[in-house]
């Protein structure tokens, strides 16, 4: 009998994590029926980080109107572990590109204070541990408009407060965190962050991610000046946040948050142990690791999850197979991550829509078919070695 890991993440158009790890797990019984299966949706932080830990742990989720990017009121929500004092939190939910319409994309307006409001949320709610995903954001105000929510004064020269978005910081004069919500101060918040960019510079928030969230070049330009602004004033008050990694993540909330004490980690590594998935393979003598994403290519290898998923199998010794829609340039190294193979579960050519539609078939039989693989590969070891009894 086969012990398998099945922690897909998204396939991003066409299936959630949890749609993908359910459609895996098909494929496999379909073709293996005894076999040991530990299921594992995971999140790097972006869409879906908040339902993968609860799903995995246990505890509820909870809605909340807040703040969407462009000011518009959204239905954002968080999560509260079992213990009733642990918040997650994906900036996704609250202010994340998917709640923004295309045409509409603006990051030099675009505010992170529905986040903010979130964290407030949970910190009525008794929480005093908080986990945030970074992934998936709107915004590049480097989390200016979560220290508004949480009750900081970002003023101008004549002591006014500032407008939301990176458009407001270009007049930043002064920070003043002495009407922060006293409950951070007991709070402890960990940013789990799920690109390593700084906030400022060639590979900035601004440079590197302001056109994906819809900047012209003039306004990449103009975030740009407004992030050296937000970090000279921040200089003037006595802090460095230059060796913190992640500050340009999420278009700079960690920079921000890290101003009232938040710490930054890896986010796919504190997601992979808070679900549980380094316990199974350290205890349950997993013969394979299977992942996947929508497209496997060169990002994938930035902090995305088959390749976070694919490391840690590694340190116990276990192969890890990524099945995915496409893949991608840049992926040369997969073999030194861990991956042994890569299956494109497309059956045929055909065009983006159609693989789409089909995604939930194709996925299942693909699955089906690398099983089957998996284990004429594991019989014919056990026949060399003596042993008795075929896996399929």
């Amino acid at each position: 009998m086969l012990t398998i890991l099945v922690a897909p993440d998204s396939f991003k158009g066409s299936l959630t994590a949890k749609q993908a790890a359910g459609q895996m797990v098909a494929g496999i019984t379909d073709v293996m029926p005894d076999a040991r299966i530990f299921k594992f949706p995971i999140a790097d932080g972006g869409e879906g980080t908040t339902e993968c830990i609860i799903d995995a742990v246990g505890g509820q989720i909870i809605e909340k109107n807040v703040t969407a990017p462009l000011g518009d009121p959204v239905m954002g929500f968080y999560g509260i572990l079992k213990d009733s004092r642990t918040a997650i939190i994906e900036v996704a939910s609250a202010s994340g590109l998917c709640l923004v319409p295309e045409g509409k994309r603006n990051p030099l307006l675009a505010t992170s204070y529905g986040t903010g409001e979130l964290i407030r949320a949970a910190l009525d709610s008794g929480c005093r541990e908080i986990f945030i995903g970074l992934g998936g954001s709107a915004t590049i105000d480097a989390g200016a408009g979560i220290l508004q929510a949480l009750g900081a004064h970002l003023l101008d020269r004549e002591g006014r407060e500032i407008g939301r978005g990176a458009a407001g910081l270009i007049r930043l004069e002064q920070i003043d965190l002495s009407t922060v919500d006293n409950r951070l101060s007991q709070t402890a918040i960990t940013l789990g962050y799920d690109v390593d960019n700084p906030l400022c510079g060639p590979m900035g928030a601004s440079t590197v991610y302001g056109p994906q969230k819809g900047a012209t070049l003039e306004m990449t330009r103009k975030i740009e000046i407004a992030l050296q602004r937000f970090m000279d004033v921040v200089r003037q008050m006595g802090k460095d946040l230059s060796g913190i990694p992640g500050t340009g993540a999420a278009g700079g909330i960690a920079t921000g948050l890290s101003l009232v004490g938040a710490t930054t980690v890896p986010g796919l590594e504190k997601i992979l142990d808070m679900v549980g998935i380094k316990k199974v393979l350290s205890n349950y003598g997993v013969h394979v690791a299977l992942t996947g994403e929508g497209e496997f290519n060169s990002q994938s290898f930035r902090g995305k999850a088959p390749v976070g998923v694919a490391r840690l199998a590694k340190k116990y010794n276990i192969p890890t197979v990524v099945l995915t829609g496409s893949i991608g340039q840049g992926i040369e190294n997969a073999a030194e991550e861990g991956i042994e193979a890569i299956v494109c579960i497309v059956p045929r050519p055909m065009e983006l829509g159609d693989a789409i539609i089909g995604a939930q078939e194709y996925l299942r039989a693909a699955t089906a078919r690398t099983i089957k693989l998996i284990g004429l590969g594991y019989s014919l070891r056990c026949d060399q070695a003596g042993q008795k009894g075929a896996m399929i």
